[in-house]
């Protein structure tokens, strides 16, 4: 039965340098062409942490050196990079594997503004750290000269923090569809999606971070995809995590995964967005299913053999 499915990769499927991230890209595609040639629409999703706190850095410390002409890089253009050569990485990976199973699929990256709230409450009360960290006076002096929002960050120093705001639409969404329409394996909303905002005809970038958990729900609903599969580091969710009444969840009704979250098994920044992001999916239309496993046992997950099956009953 062919299904269509958002696959959402997690950090653990990409490398923190360029150099690493080739070598692993490598691995990460097999368990998704695994899922194409078993005759399966495929749809793939990425974070960007690293990537693009590394090209903010990067940027940034270019444009302190003596005499250099290079300008700061705002974040969403730093996105809009991060999107690119992790694109660029992935889908020349997924290229090479579906040819080399005598696969002509054509891959491409699509380069993804999602569009969010300028109402968003997330813009009042700016969580997510990005780039490097500085000493408390160093930080004073950002927050002075260029109004950076800046916080202690878990004793290792002081980071600057932007909003996470909800995706409300995804602006390449036609595109992304005819291609997917047309038998095209599509990357998109990577690290999130650059976070844009509506002004007229206008889309304004915003420096903030789009949870990619989030963003893959959302484009998963809009491509009515049948399956949205949220990769991470582990085979399946737990609660009590850690615990030593740890217990591995092979299946979780909306309810249930709601009843957990009141209860907080989940961490915040972790497991918390994924859980989340899979209940909205499930519920957003009967029949959805949203599968949490590890890359590795993606195809097995999608076969009913393991991962934790998110549904709506």
């Amino acid at each position: 039965m062919k299904r269509k499915i958002v696959v959402a990769l997690g950090g653990n499927a990409l490398g923190k340098t360029p150099k690493e991230q080739l070598e692993l890209v490598k691995n990460t595609a097999k368990p998704i062409v695994d899922l194409i040639e078993s005759g399966n629409e495929v749809i793939i999703a990425h974070g960007n942490g690293p990537q693009v706190g590394m090209i903010n850095l990067a940027m940034e410390n270019a444009s302190k050196m003596e005499g250099s002409t290079t300008p700061e890089m705002p974040f969403p253009e730093c996105g809009a990079m991060s999107q690119g050569y992790i694109g660029y990485h992935l889908q020349n990976a997924i290229r090479e594997e579906l040819l080399n199973r005598g696969l002509n699929i054509p891959v491409a990256t699509v380069i993804t503004q999602v569009i969010v709230d300028k109402d968003d409450p997330a813009f009042d009360n700016p969580t997510k750290p990005i780039g490097a960290f500085y000493t408390e006076e160093e930080a004073k002096k950002l927050a002075e000269e260029k109004g950076y929002i800046m916080k202690e960050d878990a004793g290792r120093g002081f980071r600057r923090v932007v909003p996470s705001p909800i995706p409300v639409d995804v602006a390449e969404k036609e595109v992304v569809k005819t291609l997917v329409d047309n038998g095209h394996v599509v990357i998109t909303v990577g690290g999130g999606g650059i976070p844009v905002v509506k002004e007229g005809n206008s889309l304004i970038g915003v420096p903030a971070v789009i949870d990619k958990d989030f963003a893959s729900e959302k484009i998963a609903e809009i491509l009515d995809a049948d399956y949205l599969i949220i990769l991470t580091a582990v085979e399946k969710v737990a609660i009590n995590f850690g615990k030593e009444n740890e217990k591995w969840l092979d299946k979780l009704t909306v309810k249930q995964a709601e009843k957990y979250i009141e209860e907080g098994h989940f961490a915040p920044g972790s497991m918390l967005p994924k859980v989340q992001a899979a209940i909205k999916f499930a519920k957003s239309k009967e029949g959805r299913k949203a599968l949490i496993t590890s890359l590795e046992k993606a195809k097995e997950g999608i076969e009913g053999k393991t991962g934790t099956l998110i549904i709506n009953e």
